[in-house]
């Protein structure tokens, strides 16, 4: 039987390391994922106000076939400056993309970035002409490690779900021939990840060994119009889920971006609504390539998509889930 990885968490695949920074004044933060090998990358974009970079180098028909990290911020546009941080510090050390190697030219580091829109939470956001990205993105590629935090942390340290304090969650799968899926999302999402009127989250079905509260929702119906904890009146820019999904498994970039298609699926399980015109929702996939797979690829594929999808949703509750209160926004733990 399929079963989490030894952290339950995005670090379960080899080869990749997680580093988070936080700044508590300004309720804000970044994730960055750094494969230890430039990895392949494929990206998903659904929802219909994303705020991203270098996502349209990933397209399989492009040159650049693998990236050397990846960036998740807050701070909306200010975030993105959170890639231009770890470019400096990857390509002091002589890492990145280089079509030719030449004497005296530095490599150029391959780091698509996503945001969400956190500057509306009540943090001090009075920085002037020096918003915290860049140092925050040096600091948290200075602090990967195989340890991923939960809750308030990384990106998702000022984000809002719904009604409720978002967060950082992460998940993940071991399949029966030892493949490892894995997913990290930081909630920000319009839409509410639990039932309306009850503590049960959307993602109940796939939770396993309680990771999230085994709460079990109650057997009543509700109205299809009823977005239950969803912020009211959102705004647009203000919401977005930004994740990635990994595998040990060898991908193509085609194949990678089918994996990102089809993980998105795992936040229409955790979230309602979703993909709005006013969300951001990406999803990130990545493909470490440690391990070759033999069944035929397409059903390889779907298999993993579908491992994929399910982490997703469990990454976003187990985000809500061990999410502190933050300013006015009251958490999960206080229904």
């Amino acid at each position: 039987m399929a079963r989490p990885g030894p952290s339950n968490s995005l670090s379960d695949v080899a080869g990749l390391s997680i580093g988070c920074a936080e700044d508590d004044r300004t309720l804000t933060g970044v994730t960055v994922v750094v494969p230890d090998a430039r990895a392949v990358c494929a990206v998903d974009v659904r929802g219909g106000g994303p705020g991203t970079r270098e996502t349209d180098a990933l397209a399989p028909e492009n040159l650049v076939d693998a990236i050397d990290a990846l960036v998740l911020s807050g701070g909306s546009v200010y975030g993105l400056a959170a890639a231009d941080g770890v470019a400096a510090a990857m390509g002091a050390e002589g890492k990145g993309f280089a079509l030719v190697d030449v004497p005296g030219v530095p490599r150029s580091p391959v780091i698509p970035a996503a945001i969400l829109y956190d500057l509306a939470n009540g943090g001090d956001k009075s920085w002037n002409d020096a918003p915290p990205y860049n140092a925050l993105g040096r600091r948290a590629y200075a602090a990967r490690s195989k340890h991923v935090p939960l809750g308030n942390a990384g990106a998702g340290m000022g984000a809002v779900a719904g009604a409720l304090k978002g967060g950082q969650g992460s998940a993940s799968i071991v399949s029966q021939d030892g493949f490892t899926v894995a997913a990290l999302a930081c909630v920000n999402s319009s839409g509410s990840a639990t039932l309306p009127n009850q503590r049960a989250f959307w993602a109940h079905p796939f939770e396993i060994d309680g990771e999230f509260g085994a709460v079990a929702p109650r057997n009543e119906r509700f109205d299809a119009e009823d977005w239950g904890g969803a912020k009211f009146n959102p705004q647009p820019r203000a919401n977005t889920t930004i994740a990635c999904v990994a595998t040990d498994a060898a991908l193509t970039p085609a194949e990678a971006k089918r994996m990102s298609q089809m993980a998105s699926a795992g936040l229409a399980r955790a979230i309602r609504p979703v993909f709005a015109p006013f969300d951001g929702d990406v999803v990130f996939a990545l493909s470490t390539g440690a391990c070759e797979t033999i069944e035929p690829r397409a059903l390889a594929i779907a298999r993993l998509g579908a491992l994929a999808a399910d982490c997703l949703a469990r990454a976003v509750a187990r985000g809500v889930y061990a999410a502190a209160p933050a300013g006015r926004h009251k958490a999960w733990r206080d229904l």
